[in-house]
């Protein structure tokens, strides 16, 4: 199986890409996620979710999840 991964907004354009599909490893993370995406540092202020979860970087991350990264969201 494989993960899902989407990405959002500025993200994108930074990135490059919108989403990908990663094979995951043993005891793989949020964290580890990102880093096969890209070699770039995850912004301080980046979000994550898992499952449509708010979780952190150190977060389990398994086979068929969904995995997203987005800006924090600002409203007015």
């Amino acid at each position: 199986m494989t993960i899902s991964v989407k990405i959002f907004a500025s993200l994108r354009e930074d990135l490059g890409i919108d989403g990908a599909s990663i094979r995951p490893s043993d005891n793989m993370t949020t964290l580890d996620v990102w880093k096969r995406l890209t070699d770039k540092k995850p912004p301080d202020n980046l979000l994550c979710a898992v499952n449509h979860q708010y979780v952190g970087f150190d977060s389990a991350v398994r086979d068929g999840d969904e995995v997203a990264f987005f800006p924090p969201v600002n409203g007015g």
